[in-house]
This record gives structure tokens, C-alpha cells and sequence, in this order.
């Protein structure tokens, strides 16, 4: 089983940007699917973005696009979401998760992941 550790959380003022970091132990990331999703106060949790286990794959939720980027650092066991042009609306807590299967795809569906974290919060003002 592995545990997830996210980090680099914060407030910040629209326009800004953060970066959060995901720490594994317990067993490595870098065989294994990685996601980040969000979740805001009285919303569902939902997808943000994943990469799959070599980094050559990434998927975005449309509303992030072109403002995040996920990354992986294999050797470091770290997983990356660099936030950019951050909006209010992007306010929530920020949870990573990895899919059990090695080498497998990147996927948008919470259920696929069978191990998270537990959130950093990120709070955007106006």
C-alpha cells in the first residue's frame, strides 16, 4: 500500500501561481498512474489532471488547460501540478491519487484510484 503526501498548498491572489508536490512511501510512484483532482466547498470531487507512469502522457480537465501542468520526477518519486493564471474559482482542496496498476493509462474516473492523500488546500482571492 502506499501513502500519499501532498504539499505546497497556500493562499494566493488571482493571477498567481503554486506548485504542489506529491510524496509517495510505502511503494514507489513511478510505475503507476497519477492523478490530481479538487474539491470545493459543497461541490463533487472532480478530475484535474493525471500523467501516466512515464510521464509521456498527460490529460487535462478543459477548465485547466493551458494553465497547469502536471509532471513526474521518477528518480525523486515525486509527482508535480504547477499552477499557473490561478482563478478563484480554482479554490479547493487539491488531492493526489495513483492508480494500482503498473504501467497503466492515465484515467479521469476517482474510482480507478485506489490510493490518495489527504489534500492541500488552495485558496485563490480576488
Amino acid at each position: 500500500q502506499v501513502q500519499l503526501v501532498e504539499s505546497g498548498g497556500g493562499l494566493v491572489q488571482a493571477g498567481g501561481s503554486l506548485r504542489l508536490s506529491c510524496a509517495a512511501s510505502g511503494r514507489t510512484l513511478r510505475s503507476y498512474p497519477t492523478g490530481w483532482f479538487r474539491q470545493a466547498p459543497g461541490k463533487e470531487r472532480e478530475f484535474v489532471a493525471a500523467i501516466n507512469w512515464d510521464g509521456g502522457d498527460t490529460d487535462y480537465t478543459d477548465s485547466v488547460k493551458g494553465r497547469f501542468t502536471i509532471s513526474r520526477h521518477n528518480a525523486k518519486n515525486l509527482v508535480y501540478l504547477q499552477m499557473n493564471s490561478l482563478k478563484p474559482e480554482d479554490t479547493a482542496v487539491y488531492y493526489c491519487a495513483t492508480i494500482g496498476r503498473k504501467y497503466g493509462s492515465t484515467s479521469r474516473k476517482d474510482y480507478e484510484y485506489d490510493s490518495w492523500g489527504q489534500g492541500t488546500q488552495v485558496t485563490v482571492s480576488s
